[in-house]
């Protein structure tokens, strides 16, 4: 079992309903057999990709061990303005805390699938 956040890169919406409704707008690039339009994660996606892993490593890698994330590499769940992925339900607490606070740090939105809200 598993726990998700979706990140994006816009404005913050104005609650849940409207969060709600862009991350079902971004996750219909991804219905389908082709992959999303929008290709190799935005540099502001990358660099957060890359702060989460500096918390914890990869899990593809000798390191990630004990690393929360449910699959890797990381940054292979990342197109175009937005990641969406999955920690370990064990490791969810800590680490959607982590990342959404690491989120607003880098300014994207932080959404959280399970309770349709903003984080």
């Amino acid at each position: 079992m598993s726990f998700d956040l979706a990140v994006w890169e816009g404005p913050i919406p104005d609650g849940d309903e409207a969060a709600l409704s862009e991350f079902e707008r971004l996750m219909d690039l991804w219905q389908g057999d082709d992959p999303p339009p929008d290709g190799e994660p935005t540099p502001a996606i990358r660099a957060y990709v890359d702060a989460l892993l500096s918390r914890w490593p990869d899990i593809t890698t000798d390191e990630g061990e004990a690393s929360p994330w449910a699959d890797g590499p990381l940054l292979n769940n990342a197109t175009g303005p937005v990641v969406y992925f999955a920690m370990l339900w064990s490791r969810a607490e800590d680490a959607a805390t982590f990342a959404a606070a690491t989120a607003k740090a880098h300014g994207l939105v932080c959404f959280d699938p399970q309770s349709c809200s903003l984080r």
